[in-house]
């Protein structure tokens, strides 16, 4: 589809965005990673527009923008009836996931009945769902297959689970969708909090059939050749397990701690914490209080910033300048060639938002016709010239830091490679300060002696969050360069502790005077290290995010076929496709830079 037509649904999906929201800021973007909500703007997917794009029949088109209108409906009805925009979170998991299912029908239940039209754009969703989970089936997990399952029964759909899958599938949503059971509360929540605890209570009923009370399910499994018993329980016993169950506590930020409860909110509460002891028999309340309280214990002693033993080990090492200039050459040509019409369209846009003002009454410069008189006229006049001063958006200094941990190898940092290329290029080419920086962890052999020794010594080391694994930070092109051949040098790290790379980054950017200071993160996961709390890493993010907008710094997360970022930055975006990031990252550094303040 070309650019225009794309600008003409924006406006006109913009339109009917401010109609259904009532709210008259609210813009509409067509772009990857959507449908989701950033602030005022409501991103719709783009992969809806490559749908049989060969095909330019009439029927097509009306159909891309039946299904786009579903979308917005989708994202319309998030924002007018959900105490938050965005319940799937990379700590909230399958829960999270099942959570928003639960939202999503009950908000668009809301709006169909507002605006009944909008049944016939909700249908053209929900069977575009259905057509892409049948052309995904081969590849998806156990797991995905049976919250599929789990959408389809809240919407009353029919089952279509491929043949091998129903007999499993329809055990689980037997035990799931009794009278009584969390599937009917889920249809009856009326607020994003009962979602929560719907969401809750439906992992705990999945998790507790890897227990003993399972067994009427295992036998009727799905043939054992196809997935053994033991392997079923494994999937069972692993479904939500690894959700970070505060992420609830947050969502529900309307609703105090000591509101009142509503009727039925009790009975959601009790089924959603049997989570925290499925699978396996119901604990007593003596049994069950034990634990809860040396789990609090516990948590209270964890640091809530990510704090390390010591930094004298961190390294930071400037490869600006140094890397192969061959290499270089080729990684720019290869960068231009794939966002060269981008950088183009973009220096127009800067262009058309400068302001020229004229200093006259100068001894050189262009001669100024207005003082042409004077000049005849006036003997010892020296002064009809004039020069131009130009208003310029671009006093704007860009620091892009780049995730380099190990599971960013292969065609990730190669692509993460080009990316920095290209929005490095372009941005000296348009007159921008700009930074290019990595950060990665690694173990450290001294700073492990380190730690053994004030362990031996009897330090409080509970404070900590990082013991034996060293910064290290890359400089690819400083500020103040003009050579970017360190770009060709960037290669994958070890481990990722994103909250102290960001702080790093965020000091070289905020000691730059410029009236604009945007940081652009790269990264593929959430922060993580072999020596510190994964929860610890999560907090000591969002505080560092916090912190860092509050300086002025306006931040942006990509994510790489990765959606944390959504999770902690408050501007993000993810790409799905790889061959997609130079063109999604640039695209967004554009509309960055274009926007006026």
């Amino acid at each position: 589809m070309d650019s225009a037509r794309i600008d003409d649904l924006e406006v006109r999906l913009g339109k009917l965005a401010r109609v259904l929201t009532g709210e008259p800021r609210v813009t509409v973007s067509i772009g990857a990673g959507g449908p989701r909500i950033e602030h005022e703007r409501f991103v719709l997917p783009s992969r809806v527009l490559e749908i049989e794009k060969d095909d330019e029949s009439i029927e097509d088109v009306e159909r891309e923008e039946v299904l786009l209108t579903g979308y917005l409906d989708l994202l319309a009805a998030r924002w007018r009836h959900s105490d938050a925009h965005r319940l799937d979170t990379a700590q909230a998991g399958v829960t999270g996931r099942i959570a928003q299912i639960i939202e999503d029908r009950r908000v668009l239940s809301g709006l169909a009945a507002e605006f009944p039209g909008a049944r016939r754009y909700m249908a053209c969703w929900r069977a575009q769902l259905a057509h892409d989970a049948a052309h995904r089936w081969q590849t998806l997990t156990w797991t995905d297959r049976l919250v599929w399952a789990i959408d389809r029964a809240l919407w009353g759909e029919p089952s279509d689970v491929k043949e091998r899958d129903a007999t499993s599938l329809a055990a689980a949503l037997r035990v799931l969708d009794d009278a009584q059971g969390p599937l009917a509360a889920a249809r009856a929540s009326d607020s994003t909090r009962a979602s929560v605890l719907a969401a809750r209570a439906i992992v705990a009923g999945v998790r507790s059939l890897a227990s003993g009370g399972a067994n009427n399910m295992m036998q009727t499994a799905r043939p054992i050749e196809e997935l053994d018993d033991e392997a079923l329980a494994r999937e069972l016993d692993d479904f939500g397990a690894h959700d970070d169950m505060d992420f609830a506590l947050t969502l529900d930020g309307r609703q105090s701690a000591e509101a009142a409860r509503e009727p039925g909110t009790q009975a959601l509460e009790a089924a959603a914490d049997a989570q925290t002891s499925a699978p396996g028999a119901a604990l007593s309340e003596a049994d069950a209080t034990a634990p809860r309280a040396a789990n609090t214990a516990v948590a209270s002693m964890k640091p809530e910033r990510s704090i390390p033993l010591t930094t004298a080990f961190d390294t930071v090492t400037d490869l600006t300048g140094s890397g192969d200039a061959t290499a270089w050459r080729k990684l720019r040509t290869l960068a231009r060639a794939e966002t060269g019409a981008l950088k183009t369209h973009l220096e127009r846009v800067l262009k058309a938002d400068e302001l020229t003002h004229w200093k006259r009454e100068q001894e050189r410069g262009e001669i100024d016709r207005t003082a042409l008189a004077r000049l005849a006229v006036s003997r010892g006049y020296r002064t009809p010239f004039r020069v131009s001063t130009h208003a310029s958006g671009r006093d704007a200094a860009v620091t892009l830091l780049l995730d380099l941990s190990g599971s960013m190898a292969g065609r990730k940092i190669e692509l993460a490679r080009l990316c920095a290329a290209a929005l490095a290029d372009a941005l000296m080419q348009l007159d921008f300060e700009a930074e290019v920086l990595g950060y990665s962890s690694v173990e450290s052999l001294p700073m492990r002696a380190y730690y053994e020794r004030e362990r031996a010594a009897g330090v409080d080391l509970r404070g900590y969050n990082r013991f034996v694994e060293k910064l290290d930070l890359r400089v690819f092109k400083r500020f103040d360069a003009r050579d970017a051949s360190g770009l060709a040098a960037i290669e994958c790290g070890h481990e990722n502790p994103d909250g102290e790379a960001l702080t790093w980054a965020a000091g070289r950017l905020a000691a730059r005077k410029a009236r604009r200071r945007l940081l652009f993160v790269l990264s593929d996961g959430c922060p993580s290290t072999s020596d510190g709390d994964p929860a610890v890493l999560r907090r000591d993010l969002h505080t560092r995010v916090a912190e860092v907008s509050a300086q002025g710094i306006e931040l942006v997360g990509i994510g790489i076929q990765d959606d944390s970022v959504e999770a902690f930055y408050p501007h993000a975006v993810v790409v799905r496709k790889l061959h997609e990031l130079p063109t999604v990252a640039f695209a967004t550094l554009s509309r960055m830079l274009a926007r006026r303040l």
